[in-house]
């Protein structure tokens, strides 16, 4: 009995997906808070994770894992121009200046 709780206590759960999962999400958000919850979390994930996959397995993970975060802040960053304020009026009738039609004295 104390061995099959042993063996589900390693398996790697939803729940664990789960809150590593929110906590990146927290962290990716900017709520900074949650780094420790992220690092915990995916510790024992790793953790969980590298007693049931090959080292050649981790290591592909790992790397598909590391190209999503890059795709991802790629995109986050590319967004990062919306949503800012952009002076669409017509300036064909307005003074600038140092403009041309500026009045001389």
């Amino acid at each position: 009995m104390e061995a099959q709780i042993e063996q589900q206590l390693e398996k790697i759960l939803p729940e664990d997906l789960a809150r590593t999962f929110e906590s990146a999400y927290h962290v990716f958000q900017g709520n900074h808070d949650h780094m420790d919850d992220l690092l915990k979390n995916g510790g024992v994930l790793l953790r969980k994770a590298a007693q049931r996959f090959t080292p050649t397995q981790m290591v592909v993970g790992i790397a598909a894992l590391a190209a999503v975060a890059v795709v991802l802040i790629n995109r986050a960053s590319s967004d990062d121009h919306e949503g800012e304020a952009h002076d669409v009026s017509n300036r064909d009738n307005k003074r600038q200046l140092g403009g041309k039609d500026q009045d001389k004295k």
